[in-house]
């Protein structure tokens, strides 16, 4: 098996509120107020839709606002990995990625580790654009129980909503996460920041229709047939663990390409105007050998 490979969910579709638009020649990303689910095949026009975005609207062309949805694993971590990230604007790569207290990050002599003070608080981060960034891999429908739909966002209403949600729902299913019956909901609030203009995140609720109770029922009733089946929820869950630490970061090149189109236009826009060395490996060793902190 290869080394320094992180092992991620597998994946069969991606979830996005939002699709790309040409403007001034420009590709830029434009917000959406409904979900979209696609294939991982994109072509000049965009991404392919999955025929589950068409099974899963209400009516053709009505706005797609809720996906039911089932997670992979127990623990809430591993169905939502958020970190601060930082990618190399030019290639894809990722650079550095913390979670406020350290980071790693890709020097002239291979990654390190570093304090993490968050991006308001660090100045490459700033120059940069490193911004907080998750990434929830779901299950929808039955055709593949071990693949997942991933919801990549950079919205810190969207990653505050689900990471509560989940540790949540862990709490009062007494560890029945993975088996409870959910449901991806968008949702809309305005705030002075958006100058009152409605914003739209992404909520985790119980089914439409179903109470709490009625739902940790269903998930106590799946567990138990899953166990008599011999399911085992704890191993997948370390399988799961141990296939993401194999990798000092988890989007390779090719993803990160995507990613920092979709999610970093601004930064982008930015490395491409200001003459920098090609990597931030270059920069972060020439501050070294200078003395300069990293």
């Amino acid at each position: 098996m290869l080394k320094g490979l992180a092992l991620t969910p597998p994946e069969i579709g991606r979830i996005a509120i939002g699709h790309m638009v040409e403007k001034n020649g420009k590709r830029l990303p434009h917000k959406d107020d409904e979900f979209t689910l696609t294939t991982q095949v994109q072509t000049p026009e965009g991404w392919k839709l999955h025929p589950l975005d068409q099974a899963l609207r209400v009516s053709p062309g009505a706005k797609l606002r809720s996906i039911p949805v089932r997670l992979l694993f127990g623990s809430p971590e591993l169905n939502l990995r958020a970190q601060y990230s930082l990618f190399d604007r030019a290639t894809g790569r990722p650079l550095c990625v913390g979670n406020g207290q350290t980071c790693r990050r890709a020097t002239a002599e291979g990654v390190k580790t570093f304090p993490c003070p968050a991006p308001e608080g660090c100045e490459l981060a700033l120059q940069r654009g490193c911004k907080p960034y998750g990434r929830m891999n779901v299950r929808i429908g039955e055709e593949d129980e071990l693949g997942s739909f991933v919801f990549r966002t950079t919205g810190f209403n969207s990653i505050r909503t689900l990471s509560a949600r989940l540790s949540y729902f862990q709490a009062v299913s007494g560890d029945r996460l993975a088996t409870l019956p959910l449901e991806l909901r968008l949702r809309g609030k305005s705030t002075a920041l958006s100058h009152r203009s409605p914003v739209f995140y992404v909520d985790l609720t119980v089914r439409s229709g179903m109470s709490l109770a009625e739902a940790l029922q269903q998930a106590r009733q799946e567990d138990e047939a899953r166990q008599a089946a011999g399911f085992d929820q704890q191993r997948l869950d370390e399988a799961a663990r141990q296939g993401l630490a194999r990798g000092a970061f988890e989007e390779s090149a090719e993803e990160g390409l995507a990613v920092v189109e979709e999610f970093y236009p601004q930064a982008q826009e930015q490395a491409s105007s200001t003459p920098a060395p090609s990597t931030l490996a270059d920069r972060l060793a020439r501050k070294l050998e200078t003395g300069g902190a990293p």
